[in-house]
């Protein structure tokens, strides 16, 4: 079979893979790119395991064909933090001991992401709200909610 060649923008970079028409953007992340960082959880969407931003959309990147990436800029968690500095919400994440196994970790770190970038200063409830789609078998929401509410303080005083 043909391998469909795919040019595309991760984390910045321009990156360019080849690859089989039925392979997942999560599969070319992780076994063509070695970008191990997002996580592969169900498979079908429901975990967020392997949330990655594709052209500003959160998406579980185990949905999307690695060939919708071509022209397409994606973000992975490897993009995040800037250099070796962490963000605010890595930051809060281990100071709130927001996890344990780190499967689930890399995909509510990108999506709490994308949630302060759209709302900087979010209610217990939207939070919640919008990490629905994430899920976390190990240690439970709070920790997580709270790192979260956290990292908007620190990013507002930042701002301000």
């Amino acid at each position: 079979m043909a391998k469909i060649r795919v040019e595309t923008t991760i984390n910045g970079e321009e990156t360019e893979f080849l690859c089989n028409g039925q392979e997942s953007l999560l599969e070319v992340l992780r076994d063509g790119i070695g970008m191990t960082g997002t996580k592969e959880g169900c498979t079908t969407g429901d975990c967020g395991a392997c949330s990655v931003v594709v052209d500003g959309r959160l998406v579980p990147s185990c949905l999307v064909l690695a060939a919708e990436a071509q022209g397409r800029n994606v973000e992975t968690i490897e993009g995040v933090a800037d250099g070796q500095k962490l963000t605010p919400i890595q930051q809060q994440f281990l100071e709130h001991g927001a996890l344990q196994c780190g499967i689930c970790t890399p995909g509510f770190i990108v999506a709490a992401e994308k949630l302060l970038e759209k709302n900087p200063d979010p209610t217990e409830a939207e939070a919640r709200y919008f990490l629905a789609g994430n899920l976390c078998r190990c240690t439970g929401y709070d920790k997580i909610i709270k790192a979260v509410l956290d990292a908007a303080a620190v990013m507002r005083e930042e701002r301000a």
